[in-house]
């Protein structure tokens, strides 16, 4: 027996009664779209890219082009007599030289501390947290007050050093800390060590704390030794903190300027003049901003280039 599914009537609406129809959709305004919100949270950023970046660069690119005094303002194009002016210049690869030399000297000393000291304070026991931040207090001193401090610790006549060498009978008269080429760069670098080891240092610290513990106990458990495991786990895995700090370091000691500029002024004898102490003697003392234009655009290429050849470098290493 079959039975049939009886439906209800359909329920005719009351006279009078409106019928509810769908809305048509309304298209929101453009400005209340993601883009636009997005565009407006990033245009403050932008503008100020534009102001203090993209618009000095290129008024640097014009000025190394042309006949560009620092008081008589644009003159002419010249191009390219400023590259010429610098390349030929009697400074400019004694100066290339120097730079490099400091910048070799200064990221290994750097680095080789600051991993022992982070090496040494990685483990939470008692006193750790103490030397963790006497190591990264002379990060907070600004460099310029840095280099003016151990101005005066060198100072021969008015600084303790010189006379603490001499009563402890390591010099047999007053030290010239500063007064040759040799003392003076390893005193410059001296003080760029004390000042950024602890902050260098603090990096490598937080990338040893993200290795995890369980490869360390594997490690040991397959009998590996202490070189080993540093060799095999530690330097690896620490490879990306490695790498900013190398970034970091090479890319402030290419630009290296207010150490040497409080400390040596250059001398003795322009042994000490950087690439961009020579920019400031083009720019403020020679009075030719084309030529410090020019000097500053082969700094940013150099810049780029060695940069580059890092990341290159670490990219095929990781891989």
């Amino acid at each position: 027996m079959q039975t049939k599914t009886v439906r209800p009537p359909a329920v005719e609406p009351a006279r009078g009664t409106p019928r509810t129809t769908t809305a048509p959709s309304v298209k929101a305004p453009w400005w209340r779209s993601r883009q636009a919100k997005g565009l407006a949270y990033a245009a403050p950023t932008a503008a100020l890219v534009a102001v203090l970046f993209i618009w000095p660069l290129l008024l640097v690119g014009r000025m190394s082009l042309s006949d560009w005094p620092l008081l008589a303002g644009y003159r002419e194009v010249n191009a390219p007599e400023n590259y010429s002016d610098v390349l030929d210049g009697e400074l400019f690869w004694p100066a290339v030289r120097f730079t490099l030399l400091y910048t070799v000297i200064a990221t290994a000393l750097l680095i080789g501390l600051a991993l022992l000291l982070a090496l040494l304070v990685q483990e939470n026991r008692r006193g750790s947290g103490f030397f963790r931040t006497v190591f990264f207090l002379p990060s907070a001193l600004g460099l310029a007050s840095a280099a003016l401090l151990f101005y005066g610790f060198y100072s021969p006549g008015a600084g303790p050093l010189s006379d603490l060498l001499q009563d402890v009978g390591l010099a047999d008269g007053p030290v010239s800390f500063l007064g040759t080429p040799t003392s003076a760069l390893m005193s410059t670098v001296f003080l760029i060590v004390w000042k950024f080891a602890g902050f260098y240092m603090l990096i490598l610290l937080v990338g040893l704390q993200r290795i995890p513990h369980e490869v360390y106990e594997a490690a040991r458990m397959d009998g590996a030794s202490r070189s080993q495991v540093f060799r095999s786990i530690t330097l690896p895995l620490l490879r990306p903190s490695l790498a900013l700090c190398l970034l970091l370091s090479v890319t402030g000691s290419l630009l290296a300027f207010d150490q040497f500029f409080i400390l040596t002024k250059g001398g003795p004898d322009n042994a000490t003049v950087t690439v961009v102490q020579l920019i400031y003697r083009e720019a403020f003392q020679k009075m030719d901003l084309g030529t410090a234009g020019a000097l500053s655009v082969i700094v940013l290429l150099a810049l780029l280039v060695f940069n580059f050849a890092q990341f290159r470098g670490l990219r095929g290493a990781d891989e």
